[in-house]
């Protein structure tokens, strides 16, 4: 199956992009805040520049796309149709460079806690996951 648009605005789209604030983390850093958690975003002194770094409870929260971060069992990974070579391969490593982050910072002595973009998708789920995590902050 042909791909819907050109290559062109294939490649403009995937450079609008972004890495750091995108709309899930924007969201969770807010819903955190409002519980009185106060953190550092993105600290690029620790492995994997962490988004979101709450150095007085040593934890740090990774908030992952479903669909670049492979979310197993969610709706929204899926593998483009054109291409699928190349994306395989990306979202493999994608993966693997998530599992050596993580073992970095444990290994470092911080907790680490995956956050996924599905779990916040909805006020109500964000508001039962900063519960979940709040629990787990301070354990």
């Amino acid at each position: 199956m042909a791909d819907r648009i050109s290559m062109e605005r294939r490649s403009w789209n995937m450079s609008r992009i972004r890495s750091k604030d995108t709309k899930p983390e924007m969201i969770l850093r807010s819903a955190l805040h409002r519980k009185g958690f106060r953190f550092r975003k993105n600290d690029s002194r620790l492995p994997g520049n962490p988004d979101i770094v709450l150095p007085k409870y040593c934890t740090v929260i990774l908030v992952h796309g479903c669909y670049w971060h492979r979310h197993e069992g969610c709706k929204k990974t899926t593998t483009p149709k054109t291409n699928t070579e190349f994306w395989t391969e990306k979202f493999a490593k994608n993966v693997e460079r998530d599992r050596e982050v993580k073992k970095k910072l444990k290994e470092d002595g911080w907790k680490v806690i995956t956050v996924w973009e599905c779990e916040i998708a909805t006020k109500e789920k964000l508001f039962d996951k900063v519960r979940e995590l709040s629990t787990l902050i301070h354990e």
